[in-house]
């Protein structure tokens, strides 16, 4: 199994890049944000990989790196989703957008990818949330995001997050920061004991 490639970009198309290891070259289809991370053709490129091999076809899938890979595994165990409708959730959102559409059960987030109606972004967070829930994968803690998704919003928890992103953290960082902070102190604790509680754990 060839699990990672390092070479220099020969050429790219709309949904593949073709690597040039040692004079060989290796089609590999990809995501719209690995194609957008790889450099001009000639450059330097080193890509996680993932193969899947069928009875008519053996097929190399690329990805800038190992997280998105672990992600693509994870969506195409999933009925219904085969390497096509992953690498169109793996294009139209984030990877911590796509954690948190799966945390929360956000079916319009999940929809946005071709390919994606709301039976199958349904079936995608009822099967992946157990999987997901406190691993981190795509740089969100998705418990975080399922605690902030509970607390009402417009109070406290809502004033925190626009605190911290006034402090110069992503607005994804604060989220999940204070969806934690709120796990731990509360959804009644004030605007000033979230941000404190959530910048302890932006300091781990």
């Amino acid at each position: 199994m060839i699990a990672k490639l390092t070479g220099r970009l020969d050429s790219a198309g709309d949904s593949h890049a073709v690597v040039d290891v040692g004079g060989v070259g290796y089609l590999l289809r990809c995501s719209a944000r690995t194609l957008a991370a790889l450099p001009q053709a000639g450059g330097a490129v080193s890509v996680a990989t993932e193969m899947i091999v069928r009875e008519d076809a053996i097929e190399l899938f690329g990805f800038v790196e190992a997280a998105e890979r672990d992600w693509f595994r994870l969506l195409t165990t999933v009925q219904g989703v085969g390497a096509r409708i992953a690498l169109a959730l793996l294009s139209a959102l984030p990877l911590d957008d796509l954690a948190r559409a799966i945390a929360t059960g956000d079916r319009g987030m999940l929809t946005r990818a071709d390919g994606v109606g709301p039976k199958l972004a349904a079936r995608l967070a009822n099967e992946l949330k157990d999987k997901v829930g406190g691993m981190g994968i795509g740089g969100i803690a998705v418990d975080g995001a399922a605690a902030l998704a509970a607390a009402p919003s417009g109070g406290p928890a809502s004033d925190a997050v626009s605190a911290l992103v006034n402090l110069g953290y992503r607005r994804t960082e604060a989220e999940n920061a204070i969806g934690k902070a709120v796990a731990k102190v509360g959804e009644s604790a004030s605007v000033e004991g979230m941000i404190a509680a959530a910048l302890r754990e932006l300091a781990r």
